[in-house]
């Protein structure tokens, strides 16, 4: 009883090929890479700042 079902899907094929010894350190360094790059990137955006609310008048006050 083989749990064999056919080809191996091309994910896990990736999986096992990214988790080998010598891969695995360039993946790594990728994700880091990665990482530092978009936070980098997501730092140099400018926020859009929704128009401030005009100030309403003090009214009197009611005694």
């Amino acid at each position: 009883m083989d749990n064999d079902a056919g080809p191996p899907n091309p994910i896990r094929r990736l999986m096992q090929w990214a988790i080998t010894p010598p891969q695995s350190y360039g993946v790594y360094l990728v994700g880091l890479i990665l990482v530092f790059v978009l936070s980098f990137y997501a730092g140099t955006l400018k926020p859009t700042h929704s128009p401030a609310p005009s100030a309403a008048t003090p009214a009197a006050p009611r005694s």
